[in-house]
């Protein structure tokens, strides 16, 4: 080697050095010093309107104080447009309400069809083969990627949360087509499906040593067909686990109602797909994921990786559009007498208190307790995680004026004791802020629409902002 390239070398070297050094070492300019903190003192000063804040504040929960009460007096629940649907639904202690919005949304098809009062499906059915499947697709991806270092960002997604409550409106697709639907009745809750922490809890440690043990088995050269063997008898372990817990789901039942005049029918015996063909039978394959994702090109097609419970199904694919077009959907759809399953961000400026139910922009004033502005446009809020889609319900009606919605009948999952008897009130600028995600029946889309279905979609990385909402549902 030449001296001059070896000095180029030392030189390059050097220089790297020194910008890991300035990196890493702690440096005096920006840390919290004496004088800033002094500054910091300095500049509050408590006057009689802080002092009333201050007292207010440390004694009560700053939402109650920020309620906004002319939000409360202008609060009207009536709606010119409402589906007739069954008796509130109560998710209680899960992350499933992505599942309860899908069943709540086929129950108006059985309460019509039958002419019944009302009507809930099972729950705890689905949730147990959705465990099992999510389980396998956990497995699966250890598998898949067993030759990655154990700090690789992808590995690290999936052993955050193995087999998590959360989930799309393609989980019920899915679900439904594979496995069918039964009525509450044939399996009901157990504490353990309407309380799912502590089963969590243990099902993500086996699965986690399940994916340490596929790990080894790699290092130690088994092959793929090996790998899955091993798979298999894991998932032998979960299905003990979840069957404990859940019960076992039934092959076959038999099941009766009364209908019409308060004359009970027949029973009849079912299997739970032949159930959902003759007593629901909606094509589930014809809705469209439509989300409105700030920040991402417009009438384009996005597919998020890693987001599906099947190991051998598609990704969730959305066309993603303006907000307007998602109203325009949603509002034709319940004019159409047909339900909405809808996904937004719950936690904001959302007031379930003294039997109201309301979600309205602005329904805590905290600007005028800090006298600051913290908003973010819908679109920082996505990228800098400060909002996401996180809870799933369903439109259930509609009050129109001009021909445009100005509020939406909401379906929620909570039971009664929360909101208006479980039902709250959706006001129009809280839809364009906050909801993310409409589903509608290909039949109300417009052909130039339905054409981005046929278009390559734009792949989104499972740390995309909106992968968080199959991983931290509410509860």
């Amino acid at each position: 080697m030449k001296v001059i390239d070896i000095i180029s070398t030392l030189v390059v070297l050097l220089v790297i050095a020194a910008s890991v050094t300035t990196v890493a070492a702690p440096k005096e300019d920006g840390g919290l010093t004496t004088d800033l903190i002094d500054q910091l003192r300095n500049s509050y000063k408590r006057d009689a309107k802080d002092q009333a804040i201050y007292n207010a504040l440390t004694a009560n929960d700053i939402n109650a104080l920020a309620v906004n009460r002319d939000k409360l007096i202008a609060h009207s629940t009536i709606f010119n447009k409402e589906l007739k649907v069954g008796d509130i639904t109560n998710q209680q202690g899960t992350g499933r309400c992505w599942m309860f919005a899908g069943m709540n949304m086929l129950r108006p098809t059985v309460v019509n069809k039958l002419s019944i009062g009302t009507f809930k499906l099972s729950t705890n059915y689905l949730f147990f083969w959705d465990k099992l499947e999510k389980a396998n697709t956990f497995l699966e991806a250890m598998i898949a990627l067993a030759n990655r270092g154990i700090d690789d960002r992808e590995l690290g997604i999936w052993l955050k949360d193995p087999c998590a409550d959360g989930g799309w409106w393609s989980y019920v697709v899915e679900l439904v087509d594979k496995y069918g639907v039964v009525p509450e009745e044939i399996m009901p809750e157990t504490y353990a499906s309407a309380n799912s922490g502590n089963l969590n809890t243990i099902l993500f440690r086996k699965l986690r040593q399940d994916a340490s043990a596929i790990r080894t088995m790699f290092k130690a050269g088994k092959t793929v067909e090996q790998l899955r063997i091993e798979k298999e008898r894991m998932m032998g372990e979960v299905y003990r686990i979840v069957a404990l817990n859940f019960g076992e789901p039934p092959q076959k039942f038999s099941w009766r109602y009364v209908g019409k005049d308060s004359i009970p029918v027949p029973a009849k015996e079912y299997t739970p797909k032949q159930f959902y063909t003759d007593v629901i039978g909606l094509s589930l394959s014809d809705m469209v994921c439509i989300f409105d994702y700030p920040g991402k090109e417009y009438f384009k097609l996005y597919r998020l990786q890693g987001s599906r419970n099947f190991y051998d199904k598609t990704d969730l694919t959305f066309i993603n559009l303006p907000i307007d077009s998602l109203k325009r959907y949603a509002l034709t759809t319940i004019l159409s007498d047909q339900p909405v399953y809808f996904a937004c961000d719950v936690g904001q400026d959302q007031y379930g208190g003294n039997s109201k139910g309301i979600m309205a922009k602005g329904m805590y004033d905290y600007n005028s307790i800090y006298g600051l502005n913290c908003g973010l446009t819908k679109a920082e809020r996505i990228a800098y995680l400060d909002s996401y889609p996180n809870h799933a319900m369903i439109f259930t009606g509609v009050d129109t004026a001009n021909g445009k919605a100005t509020k939406w009948k909401v379906e929620n999952s909570w039971g009664t004791a929360r909101g208006d008897s479980g039902w709250w009130t959706m006001y129009d600028d809280w839809f364009n802020e906050y909801v993310y995600i409409v589903i509608i029946d290909k039949k109300y889309l417009t052909k130039e629409v339905l054409s981005i279905l046929d278009t390559k979609p734009t792949i989104l990385p499972p740390w995309d902002p909106m992968w968080e909402y199959t991983k931290g549902m509410e509860k």
